[in-house]
């Protein structure tokens, strides 16, 4: 098949519905999540700002992880809609390899986030007599540095990978998104060593902070089911309740859209289509609502957060 010019050229973005009567529907949905997505996990911030209570490494943590949050949407949630919006699914060779570089960097940071708020659990509840002296604002500093740091150079890595590919006729990538796999399988050269970073890289940026999750958790129950207190026992589980339901449903997701995708038949397609949407959309979405529902501490921050609002509008 004959190569072209890979900078004038495009890719078409067919992950979502193509039926007519749907597209309205798909447009306000995916406006919807985006908005409130948004706006819960910037209200987290603006909580954990302003409330002093709440100045501490695990709220730390959940703020980065709320501004992951947040750019990990805004990179393919506004694209899609201006997609579905002028029925025009293309995007630009150049937008698509951007889009790829920081749809890996943002997902990634809130695996190794994840990862790092189980290291956060595993030091209060295990050693908490050094907990303040373990974390402390320079080595939060440095870990949230780490983090960024790593997921940069992985997406960067994957990002240069696929610019050294040839793409030929066929530009349709089967999600509403630029992911590495969709535009190995589009190449028309060599990809060895492609396939061989991302087995690779993808290993550790996922199976790695997974491990380091379990083995923390295992240390975390093993020393919760130690406590002579019942009531120790409790309030030691609830405050890694938030954290585990969000572990479970990103980790939840990304198996089922990656590791285990379905065979090519209509409906198995639409299936991964839907356990995609769930884990680029929905979970960071959920995730301030997990933590702000099981938190008594961030409810109390929130509702002051709120109520000053409104007393501030009625001032007005």
């Amino acid at each position: 098949m004959e190569e072209r010019n890979q900078t004038s050229s495009f890719f078409l973005l067919w992950g979502l519905s193509d039926r007519p009567e749907q597209q309205h529907m798909l447009f306000l949905v995916f406006l919807w999540l985006y908005l409130v997505t948004v706006a819960g996990n910037l209200l987290i911030n603006l909580a954990i700002a302003t409330d002093t209570h709440l100045h501490t490494p695990m709220y730390f943590f959940l703020a980065s992880l709320s501004c992951a949050d947040i750019l990990f949407v805004s990179t393919t949630i506004p694209k899609a809609l201006v997609n579905i919006q002028t029925q025009n699914r293309s995007i630009s060779y150049g937008g698509c390899l951007t889009q790829l570089y920081f749809f890996l960097t943002f997902g990634d940071m809130d695996i190794f986030l994840l990862a790092t708020m189980a290291y956060d659990r595993y030091v209060a509840i295990c050693h908490p007599l050094h907990y303040r002296m373990i974390m402390s604002p320079r080595r939060c500093t440095i870990l949230i540095t780490v983090c960024w740091t790593l997921t940069n150079l992985i997406a960067m890595t994957h990002t240069l990978l696929t610019l050294q590919l040839s793409f030929c006729s066929n530009r349709m990538i089967s999600d509403f998104y630029c992911d590495v796999e969709p535009l190995i399988r589009l190449s028309c050269s060599d990809t060895k060593v492609n396939d061989i970073a991302v087995l690779l890289l993808g290993g550790a940026a996922s199976l790695g902070p997974f491990m380091f999750i379990l083995i923390s958790y295992i240390r975390i129950v093993t020393a919760i089911l130690r406590l002579p207190s019942a009531q120790g026992r409790r309030k030691a589980f609830s405050t890694c309740g938030s954290h585990l339901a969000v572990v479970a449903l990103f980790f939840g997701t990304v198996i089922r859209a990656y590791l285990f995708p379905s065979s090519s038949s209509f409906n198995s397609v639409e299936e991964d289509t839907a356990a995609v949407v769930v884990y680029t959309v929905v979970t960071p979405l959920l995730n301030p609502f997990i933590y702000s529902l099981r938190n008594k501490d961030m409810k109390g921050a929130l509702g002051k957060l709120l109520r000053g609002q409104v007393s501030f509008l009625r001032g007005q």
